[in-house]
């Protein structure tokens, strides 16, 4: 063979050892909240085994060339640290999950023959609180809005809009003005963990005349622009961000004098309870809004809003 083609060949070979596979890992996750959590996780596992080395393709190379049980071994003994610095289980498990996801997508790609299979998570108890607020509550929220500033107009819009759909944050962030269609009375969201595949959610009459009041006062909106914008001076007409809702529901509720800290996703909580409520526990019914895959999270919902776990209390103390 000729010596430059060998050459050739030699460097191919060096370029696919050196690959950045937590880079291509990263860039295989579609949500960009999961990018930035793996990519902090894997950092601090990396950090944790090498005492404080930036996990460089090098050096994940290494790992993944371990034998078999010393990375078992050593993914365990950095669990028993998180679990010694008392982290909360679903931190644990996150973290796990990292370095599992890493191994995984290497074996894919013919970069590791072990897997991390053996090793579990912490059990975690789903949904400690699913409480909200009371619709007494979330109606001084949106009374507490100026409705006649162009401000109020988007607020009151987007805030009706999470109670009266229950949307998560990162589904409103995601809007543009073409997903919202009046005359039809409903808007496309993309929903979550379903990636590019839209999904249409029927609008009360109430929450469509407030988008239209909202977009009559902003004035012309392309189809690809986004529906809710920023209106501070450094990022005016920009996509409002999921910060920037988490900021103007927590600036709401404390105009509103709410004691209790709230959230865009406090407010899925409120208007889920809520529903249950208006249904007399219809999980099935209030499934169609909610979106929830597992019926079973439901339910975790419906038990807290009856507490039924003091009713058979106050039955055993009468029983007395």
């Amino acid at each position: 063979m000729d010596a430059s083609i060998q050459a050739a060949s030699l460097r191919d070979v060096f370029k696919v050892q050196q690959r950045d596979i937590i880079a291509e890992l990263l860039a295989d996750k579609r949500s960009h909240n999961t990018r930035r959590a793996y990519a902090r996780d894997l950092k601090d596992f990396f950090g944790s085994i090498t005492e404080g080395l930036e996990p460089s393709p090098q050096l994940v190379s290494e790992f993944l060339k371990l034998e078999r049980f010393t990375a078992i071994a050593m993914v365990l003994n950095y669990k028993q640290e998180l679990i010694a610095k008392g982290l909360a289980e679903a931190t644990v498990n996150r973290r796990l999950a990292a370095i599992k996801s890493l191994v995984k997508y290497a074996q894919k790609i013919g970069k590791c023959e072990w897997s991390l299979e053996e090793i579990e998570g912490e059990r975690v108890q789903g949904y400690r609180d699913t409480s909200g607020v009371d619709v007494e509550s979330y109606r001084k929220i949106l009374a507490a809005v100026d409705r006649s500033t162009f401000a109020g107009k988007r607020n009151y819009a987007l805030l009706l809009l999470l109670w009266s759909n229950v949307l998560r944050r990162g589904e409103v962030v995601k809007l543009n003005c073409c997903d919202f269609e009046p005359g039809e009375a409903r808007l496309r969201i993309y929903g979550k963990g379903r990636g590019t595949q839209a999904e249409w959610v029927s609008l009360s009459a109430a929450v469509v005349m407030a988008i239209e009041e909202w977009l009559s006062t902003r004035g012309s909106c392309k189809p690809e622009e986004p529906l809710f914008i920023a209106l501070d001076r450094v990022h005016w007409g920009h996509r409002l961000t999921g910060d920037g809702i988490y900021n103007l529901v927590k600036e709401a509720a404390i105009a509103a004098g709410i004691g209790k800290h709230m959230s865009p996703h406090r407010i899925r909580h409120s208007g889920i309870t809520e529903a249950l409520n208006l249904t007399d526990g219809d999980v099935r019914a209030v499934q169609k809004l909610s979106r929830h895959k597992n019926i079973q999270t439901l339910l975790l919902y419906d038990d807290s809003r009856r507490n039924m776990q003091k009713d058979i209390s106050e039955k055993l103390t009468d029983a007395l």
